[in-house]
């Protein structure tokens, strides 16, 4: 590219304007002390110039499908394991028991001593393409990672509120069909991510299927619920509540797997003082 000294030179115009001007247009370049920019920066004033013009942000988000972790989602079915922290109480491996029959075709291992990397490694083998793990704190479940295979994400949930389908007397058995999925206020880049980590632990649902599950996203944190329904005439349709229910809230998503937990970068993360101001959002850009 001809530089803007050479270009005015080619053009017969004098050394004395030229420089007369081009300080004029460098006084629009001042740094962050608000003196003019370096001299030897100057000349290439211009080209720095034509090159802001498109230093936009029309390009922020595309990414190739090289660096799509999802590239393969919907051309198989997920594959799900589902398992415990170390040394699970009786509460717990009930709502891993529950969370497998959330996801159709899921999977529940029994975690026993196994270490992290041993239960990766295993899924790895036998091609699982999520790994699903649920911790507790004196019996209750508060914690769910969610962990994609082979390379990442991994994303990791507190949970709140957590009524399982074993706190429910006469609840009935739980739909096996492929559920049709709801997400609500997933609107900010984040949430789109969010969306994209739990929509593709489903299967593709048949039309006719009668099971919903949503994910509704009010604050930040995630309402989980899970629903049958059946017409009751040609206008209105009936409602039953499958269980289980609770509330999550992401507090990480980092770019590998588990095993890799200590070396993975982070992606997102909510830090202590991430929401000084209160109104601040994270999945939704109300």
């Amino acid at each position: 590219m001809i530089s803007f000294f050479k270009l005015c030179i080619a053009h017969s115009i004098p050394e004395r304007l030229v420089k007369k001007n081009l300080n004029c247009f460098c006084s629009y370049f001042l740094n962050a002390e608000n003196r003019l920019i370096p001299t030897e920066v100057r000349r290439e004033a211009v080209q720095l110039q034509k090159l802001l013009e498109y230093d936009d942000e029309g390009a922020e988000g595309v990414s190739s499908h090289m660096d799509d972790e999802y590239k393969w989602a919907g051309v198989e079915d997920p594959k799900v394991m589902v398992t415990t922290s170390r040394d699970p109480s009786s509460r717990l491996k009930m709502f891993a028991k529950e969370i497998k029959l959330m996801f159709p075709g899921a999977q529940r291992m029994n975690r026993g001593n196994h270490e992290i990397v041993t239960l990766v490694q295993a899924c790895r083998a036998n091609n699982v393409t999520d790994l699903v793990i649920v911790h507790e704190t004196r019996g209750q479940p508060d914690g769910l990672v969610v962990c994609h295979l082979p390379f990442g994400p991994t994303a990791y949930f507190t949970l709140y509120n957590v009524v399982m389908r074993h706190d429910v007397p006469d609840i009935g058995t739980m739909s096996e069909a492929y559920p049709h999925l709801i997400f609500h206020n997933f609107t900010s880049r984040l949430g789109q991510r969010v969306s994209n980590i739990l929509k593709y632990l489903f299967p593709t649902p048949k039309e006719d299927s009668r099971r919903v599950i949503t994910f509704a996203n009010q604050e930040d944190f995630i309402s989980f619920r899970h629903h049958t329904y059946k017409k009751a005439d040609h206008k209105d349709i009936e409602l039953t509540e499958v269980g289980p229910r609770f509330e999550m809230k992401l507090y990480m998503i980092k770019l590998g797997t588990l095993e890799n937990e200590s070396t993975a970068d982070v992606e997102w993360c909510h830090h202590a003082y991430t929401h000084t101001a209160k109104k601040r959002r994270a999945l939704s850009i109300e």
